[in-house]
Parts: C-alpha cells; sequence; structure tokens
C-alpha cells in the first residue's frame, strides 16, 4: 500500500500577508510527513523590480519574464521568499530543505516556445526527479519549492507555482497516494464570487462541466481549475481548494475535487 503525500502550494496574497503566513506555517508544520510546499512570491518580485526602476511587463496576467526580470525573480523566490519560509518551518519544528527546481536536477523544464506572445524566460515543465524528491522524503526532509526550474543547459527559468505543484504531485503519484492542496486567500470555489460563505464543497467532472456552463468558474478560477482536472487525469488521487485553515484538523468548508 502506497503512503500517503501531502502537496501544498501556498499563494501570494498568503505571502504577502504576515499573520496569514505565520498561521500557514504553524497549520503546515502540523501535518503529517511526507510532504512539499511550493510557492511563489509574484507580488513581492513586482515591488522589487518597481524599486529597482524596472517596469514589469504582464500580458493577460501573465508575467513577460526578460532577462533582467528573472535576475529579480530569482533572488526573490529563490533567496528572499524561500529561506524566509524555510527558516520559519524550522522555528515550527519542520525539517524543511528549500529548493528551486535546479537543485538535484528536481524539475526539468523547457523555454516556453514563443507563438503570439513571447513570455520570455518562462518554463514549462517536462518532467521531475522523483528519486531523489522521494528520497529526501524518506530522510524525513520537507522539500520547499520556489517557482523556478531550468532546462539543464545552465538556463533558470519562472514557472507556474501552480503548475510546478501539479507536476511534483504527477511525478510522485506512482509512489505515493498524493493529495495536492492549493492554500490562498479564499475559502474555496464559490458559487458565488460576492458570498465568502457559498463554498461548492465537492466538484467532479460532471459538477465541473455544469459550474462551467453556467458561467460560475470563471476567469482566475478557470486555469487552476484546469490544472486541478490535469492532475486528477494522471493519478493525483484529489485536489483540494481553500483557505490555509483547511489543513487543520476539523477544518471548515472547502472544495474537494475528484474525477
Amino acid at each position: 500500500m502506497k503512503r500517503s503525500l501531502s502537496i501544498v502550494k501556498i499563494g501570494g496574497n498568503v505571502i504577502e500577508n504576515e499573520t496569514e503566513l505565520e498561521r500557514f506555517l504553524h497549520y503546515f508544520s502540523k501535518v503529517e510527513d511526507p510532504k512539499i510546499l511550493v510557492h511563489g512570491g509574484g507580488k513581492l518580485a513586482t515591488q522589487v523590480l518597481q524599486r529597482l526602476g524596472i517596469e514589469p511587463k504582464m500580458v493577460g496576467g501573465r508575467r513577460i519574464t526578460d532577462a533582467e526580470s528573472l535576475d529579480v525573480i530569482t533572488m526573490v523566490y529563490g533567496g528572499l521568499t524561500n529561506k524566509n519560509i524555510v527558516a520559519r518551518l524550522q522555528a515550527n519544528g519542520c525539517n524543511a530543505i528549500g529548493l528551486s527546481g535546479a537543485d538535484g536536477d528536481t524539475i526539468q523544464a523547457h523555454k516556453r516556445p514563443v507563438n503570439e506572445i513571447d513570455y520570455g524566460f518562462a518554463g514549462d515543465v517536462d518532467g521531475i526527479n522523483e528519486g531523489l524528491l522521494s528520497h529526501l522524503l524518506t530522510l524525513g526532509l520537507v522539500p520547499v519549492f520556489c517557482a523556478l526550474t531550468h532546462d539543464g543547459k545552465g538556463q533558470l527559468l519562472n514557472t507556474n507555482a501552480d503548475t510546478i505543484a501539479s507536476e511534483v504531485a504527477i511525478g510522485l503519484s506512482e509512489l505515493y497516494d498524493t493529495t495536492l492542496y492549493f492554500c490562498f486567500e479564499k475559502k474555496g470555489v464559490l458559487m458565488d464570487v460576492t458570498d465568502e460563505d457559498s463554498v461548492i464543497e465537492y466538484i467532479d467532472s460532471k459538477i465541473y462541466t455544469d459550474l462551467l456552463n453556467q458561467g460560475i468558474i470563471a476567469d482566475g478560477m478557470l486555469p487552476k481549475l484546469t490544472n486541478c482536472f490535469h492532475a486528477l487525469r494522471h493519478r493525483v488521487t484529489k485536489v483540494c481548494i481553500g483557505h490555509i485553515s483547511m489543513l487543520e484538523e476539523n477544518a471548515s468548508p472547502y472544495t474537494t475535487i475528484t474525477l
């Protein structure tokens, strides 16, 4: 029987809110091992770029990562944000190890091809080093990934943190019974975006299609749920979306997604 593995991704709004981040790290440290954490840090990267007089470039909500931006993103994601999270997890009794996809060749990617838009040094994941990650987990370490991968030719790539979480869950699903958690500021997928308590507690493929046709799932939630079902179709057991408190025992309602 496979061991259970929790893969948790936290959004930028949690990272930027000191109180919420501290609560999250406390909850996460109590999750039973083995577990993996994935984080972004886009808002802080944008702030640092602006302080340096570099105007962030965005198209349709997606960042254009030129060489100058990549330098800053590497410093913020792989340095400041990642190491602060790792240090604070250690303070919570969680033996974390900070990683980018380049460390230990843990996540391989390629530069996104140019079609209508050139996203610069944006990476699309090709695969993960499940053997090394499994070894780290067996040693009792908790990998903490920032949103950086590499192409195997010396180039770092800025990669969507939701995608990294999904691909890590997929890659380890042959060895573990994987559950993927997306923690953000909302309580889950909402029936009514103006009502924080209108959480849809269970979504399967049929319900998802119905919600799409009704226009209830749209905008920023659409790519997130696309990622969720991609993971489920590739052996991930289930996906949960909700507030950081869903990691607690006796958690308040959140959304669970299955096929």
